[in-house]
C-alpha cells in the first residue's frame, strides 16, 4: 500500500487556512514537525507554490515512504531525521533563523499503527516495541519487564489516565514472574481480565488507556511537546503562524498552556500600563480548540479525538 492510500491528513484544510496568510509570499519556510507519511506536507508543498518545507521525522520508515511522496517537489522539501524537540538545532544546521509556518499534528502516526509488527496497536497481536525509532531506545517490553511496580502504577496513571492501574500492574508484576512480556496479546488479555465488569463497558477497548500511556513513555512524547512547542514559536518570525493537532487531552494541555502564556501579558500587577517589553507575543487563532467535523469523522474515524489550536506571532521577544 502507499503512502497516499494509507494515509488520510486530519483537518487538512483547516490547518491550511489557519497557516495560509504566513506563507504566501516568496521565500516563506514552513516547519512540518511530525512529517509521518507526508499528506500533511504534501498539501503545504501544493498549496503554496512559492513557500519551502522542512519536514522532521524520528522514524527512518516513514521518512522513505515519505521522500518518495515528496520527490516531485524536488529541493523545496528538506526531510530531516530528528525528533521535533530538536527543532533549534535542526534550523540552526539549516542556516534558518526564523520561519513562518510550523505544523505539529501530535501522537502516533497512521503507519505505525497499521504496521502490526510495531506493537503500537491493541487490536492485533504484534511484539511489544511501540517506539517510533525502532533504531534507538528501551521497547514497551522492557518497560513492563523491568520498571518497578510503582513506577509503572505512576506511568498508567499519568500518561493513560487509568483509574485501575494498580489492578493491572499487580497482574502485570504477577505474570512477569512466570515469564518476561513479548506480544501485545498478551497483555490485552491481561488487561481484560484484571479490570472489575464495570470498567470494561466503558471508553472502547479496555488496553487503550495501557497502551498510550506505554506508548508516551517510551518515546518520551509529553516532554518532547514540553520543549517542542515553545521552542517553534520561539522560530516564528512576526506574522509567522503555528497550528497544532492534538490526540488527547494531555498534549492538548501542554500546547493550550504554551500558546495562552504566549498570549498573555507579562507585566507585574498593578501597573497602569503595560510597558512593550511585557506586551503578549502571540494572538490566538482559535477560541478553544477547534474540533474535526462529523462528515471529517465519517471518513477517516482516527481524526475523532483531534483538537487543533493555533497561534500567530505579533511581536519579537524583547530581551
Amino acid at each position: 500500500m502507499s503512502s497516499n492510500d494509507r494515509h488520510v491528513p486530519v483537518m487538512l484544510q483547516r490547518c491550511l487556512d489557519m497557516l495560509a496568510p504566513a506563507l504566501a509570499e516568496p521565500g516563506a519556510v514552513v516547519v512540518d514537525c511530525t512529517l509521518g507519511l507526508g499528506g500533511h506536507s504534501e498539501a503545504l508543498l501544493a498549496t503554496f507554490p512559492a513557500a519551502r518545507l522542512i519536514a522532521l521525522d524520528r522514524d527512518p520508515a516513514a521518512l522513505k515512504l515519505a521522500g518518495e511522496r515528496l520527490a516531485p517537489y524536488g529541493d523545496r522539501a528538506t526531510l530531516v531525521h530528528a525528533v521535533y524537540d530538536e527543532l533549534p538545532e535542526v534550523l540552526a544546521r539549516l542556516g534558518v533563523p526564523r520561519v513562518q509556518g510550523v505544523l505539529f499534528d501530535l501522537g502516533v502516526s497512521s503507519m505505525q499503527l497499521d504496521e502490526a509488527d510495531r506493537g503500537f496497536a491493541y487490536a492485533q497481536d504484534a511484539p511489544l516495541d511501540m517506539r517510533m525509532d525502532q533504531t534507538t531506545g528501551i521497547s514497551a517490553a522492557e518497560v513492563l519487564n523491568t520498571y518497578p511496580p510503582g513506577e509503572l502504577v505512576r506511568i498508567l496513571r499519568a500518561y493513560g489516565e487509568e483509574k485501575q492501574a494498580k489492578r493491572i500492574v499487580e497482574a502485570v508484576v504477577r505474570e512477569r514472574a512466570k515469564e518476561p512480556f513479548t506480544n501485545s496479546a498478551r497483555l490485552v488479555e491481561l488487561i481484560r481480565d484484571a479490570l472489575p465488569q464495570a470498567a470494561k463497558r466503558t471508553g472502547g477497548n479496555p488496553a487503550k488507556r495501557t497502551f498510550q500511556a506505554l506508548r508516551i513513555e517510551v518515546n518520551a512524547e509529553l516532554a518532547a511537546v514540553e520543549s517542542a512547542v515553545p521552542a517553534a514559536v520561539r522560530a516564528l518570525a512576526v506574522g509567522g503562524r503555528i497550528a497544532v493537532l492534538a490526540y488527547h487531552s494531555l498534549e492538548d494541555r501542554i500546547v493550550k498552556q504554551v500558546l495562552a502564556a504566549g498570549a498573555a501579558h507579562t507585566a507585574p500587577p498593578g501597573l497602569p500600563v503595560v510597558p512593550e517589553q511585557y506586551q503578549p507575543r502571540l494572538k490566538l487563532l482559535t477560541r478553544g480548540a477547534e474540533l474535526p467535523t462529523e462528515e471529517e469523522i465519517a471518513e477517516n474515524r482516527r481524526a475523532a479525538p483531534a483538537r487543533l489550536r493555533g497561534a500567530e506571532r505579533i511581536r519579537e521577544d524583547i530581551a
